[in-house]
Order: structure tokens, then sequence, then C-alpha cells
């Protein structure tokens, strides 16, 4: 193909439209270094040449679901879209289960997939019916003429938080066209409710006696169309004004850091104090949050007298998990900003009793008692946990896999605010975990990532290992090894099923890291643990894996409170 191939210019002008100063991180508010991420067959060789000409820095994975997450922690992490080059066939369905994860996640991604276009060519998908199955939009390009048009087409749909598969098929790639300025972005204007809402949503929340705030995934954007406003900062704001306790779902984990009222995440891995603070509320106000069975511990949160409100962008979220006695269309930061002004201009005061004692101590895990499990043998993850929240820099994002393990760090590790935590549990995929720390870790340079995972999910994507090597990247990652599938372990042993289906030998960890080229270091009591902070005081050469041996003895305490759900 030529440099005036379709696949050639597509790839260079959508590296021009998603590498525009116009579309800054989010937190930042600066221009930050365009990344493409895949791995490449002769489907999309010409096209990932062409985002490389673009001005993006392609980054290839081991692993095409790999490449996925890797782009879907990027763009989370940098609020940007992710762009993921695939070959045809196989490089897409390998990519599925991470393209799954980010559509599911509202993750503004572009998928460029390579598409053979007829039956009977043995890489032939119905690549618009994957993408239905998995909630992703499909486009695509239909004829070399209306290529760049297409393609800036999808790239403008992804913008609006959304994981979207371009088919490019092979037959118009080879084709030719000259590059044309792409069509500009449809104006969008961020929903702002009307008055009578707004006026409803401010008298519940300043008569209301106990007053909590849940924010989710859709709180961590900064508002756009000229307004520069922070959802986390205008809901505590207004959190002040009326006396609401903050919570966040898990995916949203850090946007309220440093506030005194911050209770962390609501639901499962709430400890009980903050569990009793939520459940005691009669008002919930739920913003950018969906409040799904997690969050509210299978509704148990949510008591019989206890109103809620739902506060979205997107009114298909409304009451898809819980009833709701109304919902508000808006933007979060900005419905936030206009509540609070009612509220400042009221001739009443607001009535909440929920700050007058304080929280409670045992609000945040570290602070809660336990009993000490650690034998010599294998250390308790509670204890490897608090340890390593305490030797690990602030400056920091935690990236966290699936499985039993999987609360341990999510509640014992603080991040500094939202953008310092991936979690990608959207479809719950063990093997996630290592992949989405790199493409966050890629997203903020200036922070130490740390990965955390399971034993089962880091064997799942250890190739991806060598990607972490071969960047250079000085990551810490945690492995909770208990050698074995331990939610299966914890699901089925108590009722005398046979386990050896999902328990494994004992594997060293820490030897296949050195392996790859990283440090290694076994971790069975908290002395093993002064290898780790050694690493950390620098200088960091290469990355590190910790293979934690933890204690297996019965399952997490959120594991425990889901199975109590079912």
């Amino acid at each position: 193909m030529s440099p005036n191939s379709v696949a050639h210019t597509v790839g260079h002008v959508l590296a021009e439209l998603a590498g525009d100063a116009a579309h800054r991180d989010v937190v930042t508010r600066a221009a930050s270094p365009l990344l493409a991420f895949g791995l490449v067959g002769s489907g999309n060789f010409q096209l990932t040449n062409g985002l490389i000409a673009g001005g993006a820095r392609f980054i290839a994975a081991r692993h095409e679901c790999g490449a996925a997450m890797m782009a879907d922690a990027w763009a989370r992490t940098t609020g940007r879209v992710g762009l993921l080059s695939l070959h045809q066939g196989p490089g897409l369905t390998n990519a599925m289960t991470g393209i799954t994860e980010a559509a599911k996640s509202r993750t503004p991604l572009l998928v460029l997939a390579a598409e053979a276009p007829e039956r009977r060519s043995n890489f032939y998908l119905d690549v618009a019916g994957l993408a239905a199955s998995v909630g992703a939009v499909h486009a695509r390009l239909r004829s070399p003429a209306t290529a760049v048009a297409d393609a800036a087409r999808a790239y403008h749909a992804a913008l609006n938080r959304r994981t979207v598969i371009l088919s490019l098929p092979l037959d118009i790639q080879a084709g030719q066209c000259e590059w044309t300025e792409p069509p500009p972005a449809p104006t969008t204007f961020a929903p702002v409710p009307d008055l009578v809402a707004l006026r409803l949503l401010a008298a519940a929340v300043m008569t209301a006696r106990r007053p909590v705030f849940i924010a989710g995934r859709g709180a961590r954007t900064v508002t756009a169309c000229g307004h520069d406003l922070v959802a986390s900062q205008e809901l505590a704001r207004l959190a002040d004004r009326c006396g609401a306790l903050l919570a966040t779902s898990a995916a949203a984990k850090g946007l309220f850091a440093g506030n005194p009222w911050n209770l962390d995440v609501s639901g499962g891995f709430a400890s009980a104090a903050v569990a009793e603070l939520i459940a005691s509320a009669d008002l919930i106000v739920a913003w950018g949050c969906t409040l799904n069975m997690w969050t509210t511990r299978h509704g148990a949160l949510i008591g019989p007298h206890t109103r809620v409100i739902q506060v979205d962008e997107d009114p298909s979220a409304f009451a898809v998990n819980v009833p709701v006695e109304y919902a508000v269309t808006g933007n979060v930061a900005l419905t936030a900003r206009a509540v609070a002004n009612e509220i400042a201009n009221a001739d009443r005061e607001p009535r909440s009793v929920m700050r007058e004692k304080g929280l409670p101590r045992e609000v945040h895990w570290p602070d809660v008692p336990y009993r000490d499990e650690s034998d010599g043998e294998r250390i308790d993850p509670r204890t490897l946990s608090i340890a390593l929240e305490e030797m690990l820099p602030a400056q920091r994002t935690v990236a966290v896999d699936s499985g039993n393990f999987m609360g341990y760090p999510s509640m014992f590790l603080s991040v500094p605010d939202e953008t310092g935590f991936c979690f990608t549990q959207a479809f719950q995929s063990v093997g996630l975990g290592l992949a989405s720390a790199i493409g966050a870790a890629l997203a903020r340079p200036d922070r130490l990532t740390v990965a955390a995972l399971g034993d089962g999910g880091a064997l799942m994507g250890i190739s991806e290992l060598e990607t972490l090597v071969r960047l250079g990247i000085a990551m810490l990652v945690v492995i909770y090894d208990d050698e074995a599938y331990g939610a299966e372990v914890h699901h089925f042993g108590p009722d005398g099923y046979p386990l050896h289906t999902v328990r494994f030998p004992a594997t060293d960890l820490a030897a296949i890291g050195r392996g790859f080229g990283c440090e290694g270091v076994t971790v069975r009591r908290p002395e093993d643990l002064a290898a780790v902070r050694e690493w950390l005081d620098g200088p960091r050469s290469r990355p590190l894996v910790v293979d934690a041996k933890v204690t297996a003895a019965h399952g997490s305490w959120w594991l425990e409170e889901a199975f109590r759900g079912h």
C-alpha cells in the first residue's frame, strides 16, 4: 500500500484528531503525548504506520486482550479517547474481553478493527453483531471516498464516552484516497436540569436529616463545552452546604480523597461503620452512579424509608438497579453547582445531623482492629496491605485485578484522586489487571503504579511482564498468592464440593518475574517486606514482582458478603 492508501491516511487522520491539543488531560489540563495500542498483523500494518506518522506513539502488547486493557486504562486515566489497532479475525476476538470491559465501563475507546470483507474468508466475523452483543457502537468505512469522514465520525462518537468498533474492510483499506480535512465534531452541550428539577433536588437535600451522596463513574469527568468544573469539587461544596456525607462506587474511588467527610467506597467493600452510616441515610443522591448490587450490598444499604434520587447525563441509566423517587437529567458538576446556589439563596438552613458527631475511627479499613492470621509461612493479606499503605509514596496509581483478594488492595491502599485508581470490574474478568496497570502507568508516568493481582489473574496475563520490562516501567507488581482461584474455593468449599479443579501447586512467581527481567521477592512474613522498601527507596531500575504468599483459611469479607446476597 502507498502512503496515499486508505489505511495509512485513516491512521494519520485519526492520530491528528486524537492528538489535537484541544483534547487535554482531564486532570492536568495540559496536552499529553498521544499513545495508540495494539498488536500488528497484516490487516492493520499500514493503519498502524499511519497512526505513527500522525504523531502517535505505538505501544505493542504481547496479546490483543492486553492491548485492549492498556488502551482502556490509558483512556480512563487521561480522559481522552484511547486508540486500539487490531488485525482482522482473531486479532479482534482475542481483544473482545478487554473491549467488553471498556464498553461496559463507558470508556472512550476507538477500536480500529481490520475486517475480512467476504464470508468465504476464514477471518470473516459479524463485527456489527459482536459490537452489539457487548454494548459497543459499530461503525464501518464505507468506501475510499468516504473513509476520512467515516473515521472522523467514529472518533467523535467515542468522545461521547462510548466504545466504538470501527470496521476497516481490507479491500477499502487498499484503496487510494487523498488526505482531506475531517469534519468537525458535532456541537454538544453538557445537560443542565430544568429549574423545577433543581428546586426539587435542593428541597430534598435541605430537608434531609441524614443525607449521603454516592458518586460514580459519571462524576469522574470534567464538564465540557466551555465549563471548567470538576465534579468532585462541586459535590464537596454542595455537601458542605447541606451536611451530607460523601461516598463513591468502587470505580470512582479517590474522588473525595482528603475530604474529612469521605466514607470511601460504598457497598460490599465498605467497613461495617461505613455500611451502618449509609444504611441510616434518609436520603441518598446518586451522582453519575447507577447504584448496582455491589454499591448497595444487594440493596441492603437502602432502607425501606430511604429516598433515592439519581442525577445523570444519560437517562438510560435511571432506575436500572434500584427504584428511584425521581431522576434528574443533568451533568453532575453543573447540577451540583446549581443546587448549591439554590440552597445559598434559600431562607432556611439545612437540617442534616450527619456531621454532628464526626466520623468513627473505624470508617477506613486500616483503622479497623483485626486478629493477624499470619503464621510465618503465609502473611495475612490485611497485614500485607497495611504495610504497603505505610511504605508506598503518596503519589501512586493502584490498578486491581479481579478475584477473592481484590478488596484488600482496593480498600487498604489509598489513592490521591480518582485517576489514581484503575478498577476493571465492569465485566469482572480475571486476568486484566497487569495490562490495565501498564496503560495507567503510561498515562501517569509521574506516579508509582502498583499492580495488585491474584495468582490466577497474574498467570493469565503474565506475557505482559515482557511489555512492562521492554517499556522500562518501574512498576510494583504485588501478587496475592493463595495458590487457587480463591473465590471458587470459598464459594463451593463450605458445601463439601471437591476443590482440586480450582487449587494449584505452589508456583515461584518471583522467579517467573526474574525470568522476564524484573526483580523478584517472595513475602511470607512482614519482615520480608524490607526488600520492597529497599526497592522503593530507589533507584527502581526494573519492575519488582512481589510473590506474597497470603493466608487463605477463609474468604475475604467482601466475598462472604456477596455470597450472602445471592
